[in-house]
């Protein structure tokens, strides 16, 4: 029996990067999946599962909208009867922009797709795993930049620093039901966030974006960035039965950056 066999699982920022490949491995391991994403590769991703021979459901949502949470929730629910886990893996980088240069509209919008979106997910997920009376497994995506200092711009770093708090808080709230909260902190991953932004953050520091990644790399133990892949197989422990004695822990999926 594979490690999800008979989960349902709700997986945000299912179009690329992280999401993808833990959508890609949660469907190997055995789960009934509800992906959402904002852009419409999402599908892409539904159907890379379902031609792999598993089962998954595209939504385009905006993971920082509670009506767009309420809906995948229900979709999970109404498709495939329960929910056992929710990955709240959507987020956006927002730049290495200095303290000064960020304007408080800049701001709203991280803390809004990256603290306000996970929450909202242990909100209405953790609400309806309550109310099945069997437990579950909320994972939140905060990163190293929550950790320590020059891993990510200001906001970034301050909404991932309460994605972790928010973790620790919701497990101890959750207590006794059965549901259980954690966070993975990864460090310098490869995803679309970082081709798609990255370029420009490189040049702000001076450099070429294959010059920033091998700094961020060099500052790990492991001196390489991690893959998605990795990043996919602690989500599954903590979706998975194997992770049942974990909760409200932040687990750092970076090559040592944050301790090195």
């Amino acid at each position: 029996m594979s490690a999800l066999t008979g989960k349902v699982a709700i997986i945000t920022g299912a179009g690329s990067g992280i999401g993808r490949a833990s959508a890609l491995r949660f469907a190997d391991e055995g789960a009934k999946l509800v992906l959402g994403d904002k852009t419409e590769a999402v599908h892409e991703t539904a159907q890379m599962v379902k031609d792999a021979g598993g089962s998954a459901t595209a939504l385009q949502i905006d993971a920082g909208v509670e009506a767009d949470v309420q809906k995948i929730v229900k979709t999970a629910i109404e498709t495939y009867g329960d929910l056992h886990v929710a990955f709240a893996n959507a987020g956006i980088s927002g730049g290495m922009a200095g303290i000064f240069d960020l304007t408080p509209e800049e701001w709203s919008e991280i803390l809004r797709v990256n603290l306000i979106g996970p929450w909202l997910m242990v909100k209405h997920a953790g609400q309806a795993m309550m109310d099945g009376g069997k437990g579950g497994s909320i994972i939140l995506t905060a990163s190293v930049a929550g950790i320590r200092s020059g891993a990510g711009g200001p906001a970034y770093a301050a909404s991932k620093a309460g994605v972790i708090n928010l973790a620790m808080v919701s497990a101890q709230q959750m207590s006794e039901t059965g549901v259980r909260v954690n966070a993975i902190c990864p460090g310098i991953v490869i995803t679309d966030i970082i081709k798609n932004n990255g370029p420009a953050t490189a040049k702000a520091m001076g450099m070429e974006l294959d010059e920033m990644i091998a700094m961020f790399a060099a500052d790990s133990a492991i001196k390489r960035p991690n893959t998605v892949e990795e990043v996919a197989a602690v989500a599954v422990l903590l979706a998975s039965e194997a992770g049942a004695g974990i909760t409200g822990q932040q687990i750092s999926v970076d090559g040592g950056t944050a301790q090195y």
